[in-house]
């Protein structure tokens, strides 16, 4: 599966669990680590976790593996790595503070609505 179909992939499932203001950051060409960025925002330590859930389960169901799981011992930032796309589930102060969409300015952003 392409990392690009991966990561809209994961923003749907995230959108299907009512995560809040969804975008994909296109890293190609910008990081050596990864090629895309799925960041969304959860509003409590339940919704994150079920959006992460929803997000893990819905890629493995499309034989893609999540790599490295982190945050579930906390649900204030769960990070899902798939290594051409990391998926990060914040909750909203977590989110404002580390403000990844500003600290990777120069990646084109796509917002994922309903």
């Amino acid at each position: 599966m392409e990392s690009q179909e991966l990561a809209q992939h994961a923003a749907q499932f995230a959108l299907a669990k009512k995560a809040k203001d969804i975008v994909i950051l296109d890293l190609n060409g910008l990081s050596d680590v990864t090629n895309y960025f799925v960041v969304c925002t959860g509003e409590s330590d339940t919704q994150v976790k079920a959006i992460a859930d929803a997000i893990d389960d819905g890629t493995r169901e499309m034989k893609a593996k999540v790599w490295r799981k982190e945050g579930f011992d906390n649900l204030q930032w769960v990070l899902l790595d798939f290594v051409d796309v990391v998926v990060h589930v914040f909750q909203p102060k977590i989110r404002e503070y580390y403000d990844i969409e500003r600290l990777w300015g120069d990646a084109p952003l796509e917002r994922v609505e309903d």
